[in-house]
């Protein structure tokens, strides 16, 4: 199999990964284009944006109301990614994506009186991999930084507003050996863990607090954790033209207890109480032509609510394609299909709330070029 073909499937297996990953366990969205840092090149670029409409109705809930009603908005993760090679062993790339974020817009008040909460998380990073050469293939060292910037907006009944934002910063490392002639890889990769003490203000109507103007805001302060993770990655021709791929990572759900916010006059609690999470997926990739390639994968992602939350079990189909252009660039695609299995709360009594099974599904769209 030839070099330039081994790419092409390569990155048929980059688009089938995105899409699985656009909703998996917990708050996960995006990853960080870190793969680029394996491309031949002096310097190269790729961009994505993956769209994901999940639906999943309630079966159960404090408000009957809401009994029906599918909570979930269409959400879009980016991704960004360029890449310099400095030497020929250390080669940096600069990312940005979303890896974590949630959306819900109710059609009547929850019982604690949500009608519209979301956040994302923003994240920049820089990440740098040294290369040795080892026996028939390289080996390398992973290491860097990241950014991470948080938005988050709840919107209650009565006409009372919450917006917080925050910063916080983590590192990722990783080691990796690979053979390119066989497309063979083994990646371990470890990103930490971040902590948020987010500012903001609680806008509350005046009437509500005996004041005379449309609006009074309030300091407001926003207390959570998101998990650590380390993931395994294998991949390997297995045939002329065929190469399969497996991956299977482990998040630090556990952390994430409890959402905490606090302003002047209250405090309120979202109880989370996951359990770590964990997401297997495998599949093949196929080269169809020199300039064309496709992959199929499965994923399954764990459950990682306790009983506190309806976030549930799912599993997603999904497929992708590359092909070469004539400028030298390649465009890809893909779509997921995702089965949210049914989740049902059990820690609120009168007010617990339960979701029927559902579907999510994901498309994306991006582009590669290098020089």
């Amino acid at each position: 199999m030839h070099q330039m073909n081994l790419k092409t499937l390569l990155l048929a297996i980059v688009v089938a990964e995105a899409a699985t990953s656009a909703y998996a366990g917990g708050f996960s969205r995006g990853t960080a284009d870190t793969e680029i840092l394996y491309e031949d090149g002096n310097f190269n670029m790729r961009s994505s944006v993956t769209f994901v409409r999940p639906s999943q109705k309630y079966s159960k809930n404090g408000n009957p109301d809401l009994v029906g009603t599918d909570p979930y908005d269409t959400y879009v993760i980016p991704s960004f990614a360029t890449k310099f090679k400095l030497t020929d062993s250390v080669s940096c790339a600069g990312t940005y994506t979303q890896p974590y974020g949630g959306s819900k817009k109710y059609d009547a008040p929850t019982y604690d009186g949500k009608l519209v909460e979301k956040f994302h998380i923003d994240e920049f990073g820089a990440t740098c991999a040294v290369k040795f050469s080892v026996g028939k293939g390289n080996f390398y060292l992973l290491g860097g930084m990241f950014v991470e910037q948080l938005d988050y907006e709840r919107e209650d009944f009565g006409g009372i507003n919450l917006n917080l934002t925050g910063q916080d910063t983590g590192y990722r490392l990783g080691v990796a050996y690979d053979i390119p002639d066989i497309a063979f890889r083994a990646q371990l990769k470890y990103r930490s863990a971040t902590s948020y003490g987010a500012d903001g203000t609680l806008s509350v109507p005046g009437e509500l607090v005996g004041v005379p103007l449309p609006k009074v805001d309030f300091a407001a302060k926003g207390y959570g954790n998101l998990p650590q993770n380390v993931e395994l990655d294998l991949q390997s021709g297995i045939a002329p033209g065929w190469l399969a791929f497996a991956s299977v990572q482990w998040m630090d759900w556990s952390v994430t207890k409890t959402l905490i916010v606090r302003s002047d006059i209250s405090e309120t609690i979202d109880q989370y109480n996951w359990r770590d999470g964990w997401t297997i997926t495998g599949g093949i990739a196929h080269e169809f032509t020199k300039d064309l390639a496709g992959s199929v994968s499965l994923s399954w992602d764990q459950a990682v609510a306790t009983g506190w939350d309806v976030t549930g079990e799912t599993w997603t189909l999904a497929v992708g394609g590359s092909w070469k252009d004539k400028r030298g660039g390649e465009l890809r695609g893909g779509l997921g299909v995702t089965y949210m299995a049914s989740v049902e709360e059990t820690k609120y009594g009168f007010n617990n709330s339960a979701l029927d099974a559902g579907w999510a599904v994901s498309g994306n769209l991006g582009y590669a070029i290098k020089w």
